[in-house]
């Protein structure tokens, strides 16, 4: 067994010379060995040569420490001629550390992007910069890294690093979806048409007297309060008033019919719907089930309800919607030709130019070409024809010729009911389900007008013709590759890639 040399005393073979030195040759002024030539600092000397404290005696055994005081008054002389800055310690010269340099990234960022990626700033480009974004929250939906988040504006914001996975472009009814294709594979062959493929349509108006603050006949509330009565759902997200800007809409699930009826009633901007299907945000609402057990209903746009049965048809790692994305199993559709942006509709519009001030309005409605508004005390304080309000709308509303809501399992609107009435369109198995639950509740006939119905559907449709660049194909694939878009639109094709 080998002993163990003592720290600071030399094991046996060895020699304190240098390689090729003669025994007892001097280390140097600042080594501990020694002092001078072939001279042995003493035992008892406390103090280096350069003035710092010994705290090793001769044997290498620690003592009791003493610390170098700072020197004081003293600087680093630089600008005397020839002084230089201490040099900082590098690679010595001649070795090579193979370590990779910052030229690495530089070189990294001229390798091309694989074809099969898109990325957020695709959809940035082609949709929410081009000011086409309507606001349905279906990327946000879609990322499954929760990459994508809502920002101040309402808009769909990148909150953390991009993977380039496609969905966010996949899925957005203004993106990568072909949404007249989207209605046939949701509805039928002859969907395409009309009033689209409806199993039976109906006039109605809820019998109870809390209708009278809902929006019309107040169908949609009272769907959805008997589905929540029944305990065919656990909630169901709606629009609610924010509590900071009047008339402006925000997600909401509500899960009694209390919260339904103090919700009743439209709002003319987006709640990215889509982007509020956090379990998270929701959990404390609901009861204590497995998600996959939950049942939730959904009001929206056509668009919105477009992008989740888009977004259900799919199987994919998924990000924090995951649960309550699979959980919407009732998807209400509002007829709607188009929809605002709530500072320019309520701030600009109203505010400004008419002098009528949120807290003034007790009702909005945009019915039979106008948009009307009512004050508190239910006059009617303007009705004029919608069009002077196109400044207000969002722009991606113009390329959308679903009307009525083609992939939903219920659609409800005014158009083709007499006023206080609601038209109502049953499409699914789903739909009929619900209607058939909450028919005791309504007053009902036949639609009163189909052709009104399909009047202003043949022009909503007509308009989204004049307004997009890209063909309107129904048989046509169901996604649509960046690339492609384009070409139609003029957009750049690898945005992320200007400015390295």
């Amino acid at each position: 067994m080998t002993e163990r040399p003592q720290p600071g005393v030399p094991s046996a073979g060895s020699s304190n010379a240098s390689d090729g030195g003669n025994e007892g040759e001097a280390c140097g002024s600042d080594c501990g060995c020694s002092t001078g030539a072939g001279q042995s600092r003493s035992a008892n000397a406390d103090v280096r040569a350069d003035g710092g404290a010994v705290n090793v005696d001769e044997n290498g055994q620690l003592g009791d420490l003493e610390f170098t005081e700072p020197s004081t008054g003293k600087s680093q002389d630089v600008d005397s001629p020839g002084a230089e800055p201490d040099k900082r310690v590098g690679v010595p010269e001649g070795v090579d550390l193979d370590t990779p340099e910052y030229s690495i990234r530089s070189e990294m960022n001229d390798i091309e992007t694989p074809d099969e990626k898109t990325w957020f700033t695709e959809l940035d480009e082609a949709v929410i910069d081009a000011d086409r974004c309507i606001q349905c929250g279906t990327c946000v939906a879609a990322c499954p890294s929760d990459s994508i988040g809502v920002g101040d504006d309402g808009h769909p914001e990148l909150v953390k690093m991009c993977t380039g996975c496609s969905m966010c472009w996949d899925f957005c009814p203004r993106g990568g979806l072909r949404y007249e294709r989207q209605w046939k594979i949701t509805g039928g062959d002859d969907n395409v048409s009309g009033a689209g493929d409806p199993i039976t349509e109906f006039t109605a108006q809820v019998r109870d007297d809390w209708h009278e603050d809902a929006q019309d006949g107040g169908v949609v509330t009272a769907v959805l309060s008997t589905l929540l009565e029944e305990g065919e759902i656990d909630g169901a997200l709606v629009a609610t008033e924010s509590e900071e800007d009047p008339w402006k809409a925000e997600s909401f699930l509500a899960t009694s019919h209390e919260d339904l009826v103090e919700n009743a009633g439209s709002f003319y901007n987006q709640t990215m719907a889509l982007g509020n299907l956090d379990l998270g945000r929701w959990e404390h609402k609901l009861p204590e089930k497995d998600p996959e057990d939950l049942s939730l209903a959904l009001v929206g746009t056509p668009c919105e309800i477009e992008g989740v049965r888009a977004l259900q048809d799919f199987d994919w790692s998924k990000g924090a919607q995951t649960e309550l994305l699979g959980a919407v199993d009732y998807r209400i559709s509002l007829m709607c030709t188009k929809n605002f942006n709530y500072e320019r509709l309520i701030g600009e519009q109203l505010a400004e130019k008419r002098d009528i001030y949120p807290e003034d309005i007790g009702k909005m409605d945009v019915i039979e070409g106008e948009m009307r508004v009512y004050g508190n005390d239910g006059e009617q304080i303007i009705a004029e024809d919608v069009g002077e309000f196109h400044d207000a709308t969002l722009k991606g509303c113009d390329e959308c010729a679903d009307f009525t809501g083609m992939t939903s399992d219920i659609t409800v609107g005014s158009v083709g009911s007499a006023d206080g009435y609601s038209s109502v369109i049953v499409r699914t198995e789903e739909g009929m389900e619900a209607w058939e639950l909450t028919e005791h509740a309504l007053e009902h006939r036949d639609l009163d007008s189909r052709k009104a119905v399909g009047k202003l559907q043949g022009w909503d449709k007509k308009k989204a013709f004049e307004s997009l660049e890209r063909p309107f194909d129904p048989d046509a694939p169901r996604f649509i590759d960046y690339t492609d878009h384009a070409e139609y639109y003029g957009t750049q094709v690898a945005p992320h890639d200007r400015g390295h």
